[in-house]
This record gives C-alpha cells, structure tokens and sequence, in this order.
C-alpha cells in the first residue's frame, strides 16, 4: 500500500517568509473607488484572510474590505481620508509561501498530497540567474486636471501632440478655454502618445481622457514572482478627497481605477485643505448648488456632513438676502420657432455660455444705479495728439481708456467706497489697499476683461504699453486665468463704435463700472457766448447696496473735473 507522507519543512527547518502586496479588489459593478473611513490594522498586526482591514466608504455604502493574504503587517499604504481606487495598494503582508499559495491572489491553487515513489535519489541541477530583463512599457492615462477653484471644464482650442510623438514631463499637450482665459495643460508623464481622445471644439471637463501614453518602467531586479504577479497601481500622492466616486476627483485622477499594473498620471491640488468628512455623494450636491463643503458644519458622528447639513447651510446663506435679488429667475419654455420659418441653432461658446450666467447673476443680485455725466475733454484731446508720439516710442498708444485709468484709480483713492466689495454673509464690507482696474475688451470670442494691476503705481506712458499688450492678448485668447482675476473696478470703452450712453452692468463682486461712449463736438455756453468742445459721456453703474446716489455723483462730478483739468490730479488725487 502507497502511503502519501506530508510536505516536509525545509532543510534548516525554517518556514520560507516573503512578501505579499494587497490590492483594492473589485467592490462591484460600477464602484471604482471609495473614501477611507478608518484603517482598521497597523504595521506589525497579525493579519488572518477574511480579516477586515479597512472601512470604505463609496457612493452607495459603507463597507468593510476583508482581506485575501494572511501574515505580518509590514507597511499600511492608505490613512483615514485617503480616496482608494480599485487595484490600489493596500497592505505589504510578509507571509509564509503556504498562505500565498492559499491567497485568492496565487496563481495556483494548492495541489493534493503527491504519492510517493521510490526513486534513486538525484542532485537538483544548478538554476542559472533569470536574464535582465529591459524596461518594459506601461500604458499611462492623462486626464484634464483640476485647472482652477470652482472651474469643471472649458472648450479645447489647440491639440498640441499627436499619436506617435514623444512627449516629455511639463510639456504642453492642449490648449483650453476657461472662465474667459486660456491656459496650456502640460503632460504629467513621458513617453509615446498611443491615443488622442480630444479634439479642437471639444468641451472637456475635469477627470476627461486626454491622452493615453506608453511610458517607460523599470522593473525592481529583486523582485521575485509573487510580486512581479501583484505589481499595484502606484499609489497617488494624497489629495483631498474627490467630489464624487462617479465623477472626476478634485486630485485630478480618474474616476474609473485601470488595471493592476497601469501607472496613473496624477496631479494634486496645490493649496492644502482640512479634511472634509462627507460623502461622494454629498460632495456633488454641495458642487451643484455652489456650496463651499469646507464652510459647512456637519452633525454627524466626528462632525460628518450630510446632504441634509448643506441644505442648512445654504438656506442660512440666504438670510438677510431680499426674496427678488436670492431668487432664481424661472426661464419660461421657448417657442417652436422654426413654424414660422427657418431657423438655424449655433451651441454658445464657452465665453458666451460664462458671460450670460455672469450677467444675470449679477443683474440679479445687485441693485442697479446708473448716474450720466459729460467730461469736456477738449483740451485733454490736444495734449493727447501731442504726446502720443512718446508712448508709441515706449511700445503703446496713447488712447482715451488709458488717460481714463488713471484718472478712475485716483478717484478711487479719493472715494474708497469705489474700491470695495460686500460682504453679505459676514455683514461686512471690504476695503482693498489695492488698485487693480479691469478693461473690457471686444474680442471673436466675446467681451473678456483684463485686469491691469496697480494702476495707481504707474504713469500714463506705462499704462498705455500696458493696455496695448492686454488687449492684444485678449484677441489673440492667450489671457491666462490670472490675468482676469484681481479687479477691484472696471471700465468698458464703447467710444470707438459710436453711441451716446449706455448703462454697463457692474462686474461682481466689484461695487461699480464706467462706461464711456462716443466724444462729439458740442456747443458750450461760455465767456457770453456758444464755443464748439469736445464732449465726452459717461455713465456710472454702481451698486446702491454700498454706494448712495449722491456718493455717486460726487465720483463721477470729480472723475469728469479731472479729465478737464489735469492738475487736480496732483492737487486732490
């Protein structure tokens, strides 16, 4: 009769250890990812299969990820707050080469006790050392980060690779148009580009494909089979959590985890922000009604945040507010226009779709006062012609917008009120020690507004260089988003086109903006008799929640007396 005799222990009696690394496994259909509630083992525990190791929350549930090795806790890779990914490393368990063989990670299960024969007994034959192996390559995946605070997505308006280029770290791949500027998205790894999934005109939003890359990894020489097997997604650096497991990560990473293996292209978020303990879910409520989460205070166990808490904080938002100007205006349907004749429907595009919900909130939500008023610029418009020569020498021109600055910026020192922003929440008003003047720009694309900084630090032959190079940026749409940030007025010159007047509406959160028409020849009384000069019209929009009408009028009474006569801006200015 055969006996069949049990595996025997090594020669020196000693149990074979090495290390086994503990991915994410899959949590079911349509869950990629989740946000680390609690780590439930440390470096050091003995770990049994089936253990539970950590508390995930996802989109739908809490749950516990037991796990599928046993061993010695070596090292911990995820902390409470992290946002985990299927295929993420987990754990590095040091275990023996019985439980991983009896891990649902093993590459074979564990074969029945062999019959023993007997056989002359014969020496292994010496295994020669594994050759080298070269760098092997591994698909990378580039995905839109986030570009800005509160910006989703923008109109891509040049693909600057194609399929085949190499490509290096930091360089350029698509230009993109957001919230009125143009920023260049530059690659976060190297390597070959082996697919392109934008194209010019494409909206893209944050988390979006943009390219997928074959870059260049090393294998680790030591690295023994069981770990070339279980090689983990490299684990992101941290960030805060994303706003939703279904939708892009605030990190930058894709919502979808690829496969064990694949290297991720990550970008995190530069300011560093408390840790925000609430849902995926709760997070892209928050986002949708334009709540700040890190303001909103939660009432659940460890000040966990709830849907239920946003809707509190938004409603306490609106305290204090008028019903006219907190209300959302109800656009009612349109017709079906097209039974009256043809018709044509063109998309907006992004500068137009930023600029009309801009407007109406603005309209909205600030009462509106427009004051009129004519400065008589006559002898300014002589000065102009004969000193136009030294800023063209200096690389400007020497327009009416630029003499206008500077006059606005010192009018603004003498009213303060002018250079401020409401505070509707605090109960406050802002002051700012700072002169930035935004300039409305006509452009292909739609009205942009470009910040010209420190107006009042500058003379007139600087601001006029200064205005000619912004405004040729604006046209060309190579604004970044810092160039359209920072106001603290603005103006907007119609003169060029013609009109008599108009009421511009105020750019928000600043407090007022001058709008200028056309100048025109008029007859003045003067000295007993009619003179022809050269009139300028102004109108003052303000919001009448800071600034009275007769502060109004005083502003712009002051702003018309300086462009007429210059020397009040040394006097009063």
């Amino acid at each position: 009769m055969t006996q069949t005799n049990p595996t025997p222990l090594p020669a020196d009696g000693v149990v074979a250890m090495s290390s086994v690394e503990f991915a994410l496994p899959d949590l079911g259909e349509n869950i990629e990812a989740g946000e680390v509630l609690s780590v439930l083992v440390k470096a050091g525990d003995e770990l049994a299969e089936n253990q539970p190791v950590l508390e995930l929350e996802t989109d739908k549930a809490v749950i516990e990820v037991p796990s599928s090795v046993r061993g010695r806790i070596t090292e911990v890779h995820v902390s409470q707050g992290d946002r985990a990914t299927v295929g993420q490393l987990i754990l590095t368990v040091e275990g023996t080469a019985e439980a991983r063989s009896q891990s649902p990670s093993s590459s074979a299960a564990a074969a029945p006790p062999a019959v023993e024969e007997e056989r002359p007994q014969q020496s292994a034959p010496e295994q020669a050392p594994p050759p080298a192996t070269p760098p092997r390559e591994s698909r990378a995946e580039l995905r839109l980060p986030e570009l800005g605070e509160g910006v989703e997505g923008g109109d891509v308006i040049g693909v600057l690779v194609s399929v085949g280029d190499r490509i290096a770290i930091d360089q350029p791949v698509i230009e993109i148009e957001i919230d009125k500027g143009v920023v260049e998205v530059p690659a976060t790894v190297a390597g070959t580009v082996e697919e392109v999934h934008l194209q010019q005109g494409d909206h893209a939003t944050k988390g979006q494909l943009i390219l997928v890359v074959m870059a260049a990894v090393a294998d680790q020489p030591e690295a023994t089979a069981a770990e070339t097997a279980m090689a983990p997604t490299p684990s992101p650096a941290p960030s805060s959590p994303g706003p939703s497991s279904s939708g892009p990560s605030s990190s930058g990473l894709s919502p979808t985890a690829p496969a064990v293996g694949t290297a991720v292209a990550t970008v995190v978020d530069a300011p560093t922000r408390k840790l925000i303990p609430a849902a995926p879910s709760v997070r892209r409520f928050a986002r949708e009604i334009g709540i700040d989460i890190g303001l909103v205070t939660g009432s659940g166990r460890r000040g966990r945040l709830s849907i239920e808490d946003v809707k509190a904080h938004a409603k306490a938002m609106n305290v204090g507010r008028s019903q006219s100007a907190g209300a959302a205006i109800e656009t009612p349907p349109l017709p079906d226009f097209s039974k009256w004749g043809e018709i044509e429907r063109e998309p907006m595009g992004n500068v137009r779709r930023i600029t009309a919900a801009h407007m109406a909130r603005a309209w909205a939500t600030i009462p509106h006062v427009t004051q009129f008023d004519k400065a008589d610029v006559t002898q300014l418009e002589v000065w102009r012609k004969q000193f136009g020569k030294k800023a063209e020498a200096a690389g400007g021109k020497l327009t009416p917008t630029a003499i206008v600055l500077k006059v606005a910026a010192a009018a603004m020192r003498r009213f303060p009120q002018f250079c401020a922003s409401i505070d509707v929440a605090g109960q406050e008003v802002i002051f700012k020690k700072y002169c930035h003047i935004g300039v409305a720009v006509d452009t292909p694309r739609g009205l942009l507004v470009p910040v010209v900084r420190d107006v009042d630090r500058k003379n007139i032959i600087e601001l006029a260089v200064e205005l000619t190079e912004i405004a040729e940026k604006a046209r060309t749409g190579k604004l970044s988003i810092d160039d359209m940030q920072g106001g603290c007025f603005t103006i907007s010159n119609l003169g060029g086109i013609g009109g008599t007047g108009f009421t511009p509406i105020v750019n928000a959160p600043e407090v007022a903006i001058l709008g200028i028409a056309r100048s025109s020849t008029e007859p003045v009384f003067a000295d007993g008799q009619f003179e022809p000069h050269l009139m300028m019209p102004l109108s003052l929009s303000f919001d009448h929640r800071l600034i009275d009408g007769a502060n109004g009028a005083r502003f712009l009474r002051w702003l018309c007396e300086a462009l007429e006569n210059p020397f009040l801006l040394a006097l009063e200015g």
